[in-house]
């Protein structure tokens, strides 16, 4: 591969774009989260008790949920660059009250509008 890995300053990019995101989920800042998630038909996440194909059904989700018991703690946070425009992020957390670790993983492209989330996925460990 000759692309970078980690360059500095893309790094702190996505570190910062994942860590707006954070703060969006966890005091649902819906339209933040609606912003980070790439407006397209080719947009997926696979939540823990959903499957969400298209940007559309993304947001349908996000507008529905509710807003209790979004605080979660993260245990372990690993944020990958691949060049200048694309990156992935893994974290593993526990919401408040749970003794489940989740895990998340989502993957980041740098559009005109920004970084962008393009995939995601969050399961929980039984």
């Amino acid at each position: 591969m000759t692309s970078e890995i980690n360059h500095p300053d893309v790094l702190a990019e996505v570190t910062a774009a994942f860590a707006r995101y954070e703060d969006a989920l966890v005091h649902n800042k819906v339209d933040v989260l609606d912003e980070l998630f790439w407006s397209s038909p080719h947009t997926l996440r696979y939540g823990a008790t959903e499957n969400l194909y298209g940007y559309d059904e993304i947001q349908a989700f996000r507008a529905s949920r509710s807003s209790q018991g979004l605080m979660r703690e993260l245990l372990r946070t690993a944020i990958t660059t691949y060049g200048s425009d694309f990156a992935t992020a893994h974290c593993e957390f526990r919401r408040e009250g749970s003794a489940k670790i989740g895990r998340q993983s989502q993957t980041w492209v740098r559009t005109a509008q920004g970084w962008r989330v393009v995939a995601a996925h969050v399961s929980l460990m039984g």
